[in-house]
């Protein structure tokens, strides 16, 4: 598929995401006179809502700044925040996020970061966040089991699967550090399979894809293990980005004046719903996150506020994001071309200077 069929689908299920979500919100007949009920919600709540976006974005930017920092790299907080965005964007306009990370690595490498620091500045990011997450999740599980099963119940085994594929990838890049050859090998076995059955076309270039990614893996990890204060670093800078995000909902409950549920609880579901819909290979994992949010909350947001709930949940954590990220890339344009400008004059200069002497 090309890339411009892969942008149009992309956009389809963006629109279709926004068009689900905003019936879903203005069609419920529980809730009356929906312009007057979000013009009564609290501001405070709300300007809290925001307040969780920009700890997401912020310390999710913390986490490039303090790698590359350790490393020696004069790279600056607010660039790492661009970096940030600029990897939600692209991460909640391809399938399966596949885009996030390499334009993040290409705008590291774009501030003068070498490739390398940015492909393991990112597996870093991708490594603690995947480790905090799961950890989150399977605590807040433990402490409010009952509720949780009172308001899922049959559809408990959600969370299960959703939590075993987040976990997963901890152990399997562990692995990958210090038992390569398994990890090559069983790589090599899928890949063969997948061949067979027309999945993929060409064995040699995924095998070598994959190897690279083991390399990437690889070098993160050790390099990590050499220095366990900066995985404390890593992993508080993860902790704080994703209590940030799962502790949306708990400001979205608050702004329309409800109560009954204790923030905990919320945010415990926040979690589960996190890890249960984030590896749909979809935008955004548009659709999957919909559609839980209605499952999980549905006892907890009551009074047919449900809808509305969902509604500004859903910008704050993914159509915020669109937004703000095009403006992050076209101010990354006008940066890089600022700057190529001033070394071209400096250059000129210095040409000048030469040729005078």
């Amino acid at each position: 598929m090309s890339r411009k069929a892969k942008r149009i689908l992309s956009i389809l299920f963006i629109t279709l995401s926004i068009t689900v979500v905003v019936v879903i919100a203005f069609s419920n007949k529980d809730l009356k006179n929906v312009w007057s009920v979000m013009g009564q919600l609290n501001v405070f709540w709300l300007a809290g809502v925001f307040g969780c976006w920009a700890v997401y974005t912020i310390f999710d930017g913390m986490n490039y700044w303090a790698y590359l920092r350790a490393q020696g790299f004069s790279f600056s907080l607010g660039r790492a925040i661009n970096v940030a965005l600029i990897g939600f964007y692209y991460s909640n306009i391809t399938p399966g996020a596949a885009g996030g990370q390499p334009m993040q690595v290409n705008s590291m490498r774009k501030a003068g970061i070498p490739v390398g620091y940015g492909t393991m500045a990112v597996t870093i990011r991708f490594i603690t966040n995947q480790f905090m997450i799961s950890v989150m999740s399977l605590v807040l599980f433990l402490i409010n089991r009952e509720f949780v099963y009172q308001q899922l119940g049959g559809v408990i085994w959600v969370v299960r699967v959703g939590w075993l594929i987040n976990f997963a990838a901890v152990p399997l890049v562990i692995l990958a550090a210090y038992k390569r050859n398994w990890i090559q090998a069983f790589a090599g076995w899928v890949i063969g399979l997948l061949e067979k059955i027309h999945l993929i076309r060409n064995k040699e270039v995924t095998m070598a894809n994959v190897t690279n990614v083991l390399d990437t893996y690889q070098t993160a990890l050790r390099d990590l293990n050499e220095k366990p204060a900066q995985i404390l670093v890593q992993l508080l800078i993860s902790f704080i980005s994703l209590l940030g995000l799962t502790g949306t909902i708990v400001f979205v409950y608050h702004a329309f004046g409800l109560s009954g549920t204790s923030w905990i609880k919320i945010l415990c579901m926040s979690c589960l719903l996190f890890v249960s819909a984030s590896y749909t290979p979809l935008p955004g994992a548009s659709g999957a996150q919909e559609g839980l949010f209605l499952v999980y909350f549905n006892n907890i947001f009551v009074n047919g506020t449900i809808g509305l709930a969902l509604l500004i949940w859903r910008f704050f954590t993914y159509y915020l994001f669109l937004i703000v990220g095009v403006f992050t890339v076209l101010l990354e344009k006008m940066i890089l071309k600022r700057e190529q400008k001033a070394k071209m004059k400096e250059a000129e200069e210095k040409n000048n200077t030469k040729t005078a002497e």
